[in-house]
């Protein structure tokens, strides 16, 4: 897995940007091909942060490349409680970025959104579904040292709670003279294996520069050139009394806020800043749509050097002054001045080459439910291989068939009536033009089929007739087509029993050389892990050396979907402690299976807690490679290991994919009668990918 970082925030105006900038010039000078990606951005406005990284580092994604969705459609995808379709958007937006980089720098949500109140945990949910490394920013302006440690660790126990990888915490806009007290609190509460860096407020990051005002209120720009649009404004003030009262109140870098009839503020301000004994304003701001008279502007025209800016918008004075009072300072890549002071602080107090170390070293091992799904259509993408699927005339099989194509994920044929299934996909409103359409009654294939069948089957008293009508079942046509190599493999079960799918891939495809049993494993993906449960459909009650071949085609199916197989033979004792025929089973298969394939972990017998919990297995199985991290789990019967398996997929709320058949020659897999849209798509996908390992 590559390696990125997601900085977030609990919440707005914490200078998340600072750490943003100051990170991702840290890892660009390292000479890698680093990314930039926002999962979530406003609407309507062009996105600052991304323009910034991305004309500053030149990095060659086009800008809608560079974000995953607006907070128009996170917000409606979350009210409807739909939040597996925003993941998924986000996703797949992020992995085509991924596949040119060898890092990406993720930033967070900016707490702008309708749904602010759910944005940290959006975050936090969406930087494990990414696979990052989190780096937190806690906000320390207008706190005391208390208050900012209580933020952190707020902060910090959120996201633990959420199971998120912490690469580091950041405390920005902290009071100077409490920063090396609140590091010193920090060091002092934090866990050891995390390091908080403290940055001291800096006025000129936090101030908005006249520029930036100018494009928050969309104001015309009627006098001032870039370089005086890039002061910043220290304050602000509404000048409504007459012009000698009012100098009083001028200080350096104010931005005056008045109407743009008022002639006599509009001159006494220019003056004022050319004089030696006022100070220099920040600029001009002329409300209610006024412009100055000809005259007043051909006198301001004829100031050639004057360095001052002047601003008009329609606004009304109060609203005006109301907008400019919310506004904070922005990083832009107009202003050097303020990402030399942002770059300059990040690497005065954060240590970078502390953080490219855990980068390089803190691999996440989390792989989430819908990351393990991306990655099943992902790698079935890459070479295409052709399913066939029985149940043709099936609503969820077609639907599921309408996304395999669109997506491109496999070459689909359909068996059935044609006449019923194309009016089947006309009810449901699909697209399924480029799915073949086989019927086996008809079929110019049947006799051929039949005649092959007739020749596997004629020492079991098979007739050519009683083969010419067996052929004709869905299952079995559609075995056939796999079995001659016209389709890679097979799907079904939706509306069909286990028997009826699986049987006629016993009669034909038959099991692969050196494999004495068919089994079945189910991925069980939980928030953040996937693990590998078997056999917990096909086989009651396996000998020692059935269970031995379901352990090592278990672990050899970890393997090809990305899990390290560590095998844990299942039974109600661990070690030597236990007796009786149940248990000496599983230690046989064991032994059986260690001889078979010593280059495999393989441990038992344990107990399911000392397979999973390093607590306990430190307590009954010291020492072992497998106890407390095993990710392959098999199970000394059917009726243990499919009662575990429901159990799991309930009460942990687990996504259980499968059942996916191993040991045969080719790939034909199971569906439960159950099974929703996406578990067929996951099944067809998984299906390809055995097919492509096959093919290999």
């Amino acid at each position: 897995m590559k390696q990125s970082v997601y900085i977030l925030t609990a919440e707005p105006r914490s200078g998340k940007t600072v750490v943003v900038l100051g990170m991702m010039d840290a890892l660009y000078r390292q000479a890698r091909r680093v990314g930039f990606f926002r999962p979530v951005i406003r609407a309507g406005v062009r996105d600052t942060s991304i323009d910034l990284i991305a004309g500053r580092y030149g990095l060659p994604f086009p800008y809608e490349e560079m974000y995953g969705c607006t907070y128009k459609t996170a917000w409606e995808l979350i009210t409807a409680d739909k939040d597996d379709e925003l993941v998924k958007l986000v996703l797949e937006k992020y992995k085509a970025i991924e596949a040119q980089c060898d890092l990406i720098v993720c930033s967070g949500s900016d707490f702008t959104g309708v749904a602010a109140a759910l944005e940290f945990e959006v975050n936090a949910d969406l930087a494990n579904n990414l696979g990052c490394l989190v780096l937190p920013v806690a906000k320390g302006h207008g706190r005391s040292v208390r208050e900012v440690v209580g933020a952190v660790q707020g902060i910090v126990e959120g996201l633990e709670e959420k199971k998120c990888d912490l690469l580091g915490v950041v405390v920005n806009r902290v009071a100077p003279q409490i920063v090396d007290e609140v590091a010193t609190r920090l060091r002092e509460t934090m866990p050891k294996d995390l390091t908080a860096y403290v940055l001291p407020e800096l006025t000129i990051l936090g101030k908005p520069t006249v520029g930036e005002i100018a494009r928050a209120l969309h104001a015309e720009i009627i006098s001032g050139g870039e370089e005086t649009l890039n002061r910043e404004v220290t304050s602000y003030r509404v000048a409504a009394m007459e012009l000698p009262h009012f100098l009083d109140y001028l200080q350096e870098g104010m931005l005056v806020i008045t109407p743009g009839d008022r002639s006599d503020i509009i001159l006494g301000t220019l003056l004022a800043d050319a004089s030696s004994t006022y100070y220099r304003v920040g600029g001009l701001l002329l409300t209610g749509n006024f412009k100055p008279a000809p005259s007043v502007q051909r006198l301001i025209d004829g100031l050639r050097k004057s360095p001052v800016p002047i601003l008009t918008v329609a606004t009304d004075t109060f609203t005006t002054a109301i907008k400019v009072s919310s506004l904070e300072g922005t990083l832009v890549p107009e202003n050097t001045r303020k990402i030399a002071a942002a770059l300059g602080i990040m690497e005065a107090r954060v240590n970078f080459s502390e953080l490219q170390k855990r980068l390089a070293t803190s691999r996440p091992t989390r792989v989430t439910p819908l990351m393990f799904e991306y990655d099943l259509v992902q790698r079935a993408k890459r070479d295409r291989r052709h399913i066939v699927l029985p149940e043709g005339a099936e609503e969820r099989i077609l639907r599921a068939a309408e996304i395999l194509l669109l997506r491109e994920v496999v070459e689909l044929t359909l068996l059935g009536n044609p006449e019923e299934i194309r009016r089947t996909i006309g009810d449901l409103g699909l697209r399924l033009e480029r799915a073949s359409v086989i019927d086996p009654l008809r079929s110019e294939r049947r006799e051929f089929y039949a005649q092959t069948y007739y020749e596997l089957r004629k020492h079991k008293g098979i007739s050519e007739q009683m083969a010419f009508d067996v052929v004709s079942d869905v299952s079995y046509f559609g075995t056939m087509m796999v079995h001659h190599g016209e389709a890679d493999g097979m799907v079904s079960g939706s509306i069909h029993t286990t028997q009826h799918t699986i049987r006629p891939a016993f009669e034909i495809i038959k099991t692969r050389p050196g494999c004495s049993i068919v089994s079945s494993v189910f991925f069980m993906c939980l928030a953040d892990r996937v693990l590998v449960f078997g056999d917990c459909a096909v086989n009651p009650d396996p000998h020692a050396e059935e269970l031995a071949d379901i352990a090592i085609s278990s672990a050899e199916t970890a393997l090809m979907f990305g899990v390290e197989p560590r095998v844990a033979m299942l039974s109600y004792s661990t070690g030597a402690s236990g007796k009786g025929a149940e248990v000496d089973k599983v230690r046989e298969a064991t032994q059986i299976a260690k001889g078979l394939r010593p280059d495999l972990k393989i441990e038992g017998p344990l107990q399911y807690d000392a397979a999973v919990d390093e607590t306990v297995a430190r307590l009954k199985a010291p020492g072992s490679d497998v106890a407390g991290h095993a990710t392959v789990f098999i199970f000394p019967d059917l009726n243990t290991g499919n009662n575990t398996y429901k159990a799991v997929q309930r009460s942990a709320n687990a996504v259980a994919v499968g059942p996916v058949l191993q040991g045969l020659n080719k790939p034909v897999n199971d569906l439960s009668r159950g099974c929703t849209v996406t578990d067929i798509v996951n099944t067809v996908a998984i299906t390809a990918i055995q097919a492509q390992e096959a093919k290999r």
